[in-house]
């Protein structure tokens, strides 16, 4: 077992976000991301790929979410994508809004 120091390692990182994937865990199966939008901050794209689904959870703060699903993320709920099915994340609240995408294989897209 491994653990993983995600929040400061995050928010030093010019993206906003740390992403586990291969190089950590050494398995092509699945990823995860951890990130925050600044308050006002968009464009924050999702969209797996062909024969890769994610699920998006709001850890804080509430999401904007417009795309193919459009919706208000509200913290602690999630949605699910597939494909090549894009969505865009913002954050219209007044402090850093926190986010996990997790991802991996469809039931089609091993490879």
């Amino acid at each position: 077992m491994k653990v993983f120091e995600l929040k400061n390692k995050t928010m030093n990182s010019e993206s906003g976000e740390c992403i586990l994937g291969f190089q950590d865990t050494g398995s092509h199966a699945c990823y995860m991301i951890y990130g925050f939008l600044k308050p006002n901050e968009k464009g924050r794209i999702v969209k797996p790929g062909k024969g890769h689904e994610e699920m998006v959870l709001a850890i804080k703060g509430d999401l904007e979410v417009t795309g193919y699903c459009s919706t208000i993320l509200k913290e602690g709920f999630a949605f699910h994508i597939k494909g090549d099915h894009e969505c865009f994340l913002q954050n219209k609240g007044n402090v850093d809004a926190v986010y996990i995408i997790a991802g991996g294989h469809s039931d089609d897209g091993h490879h």
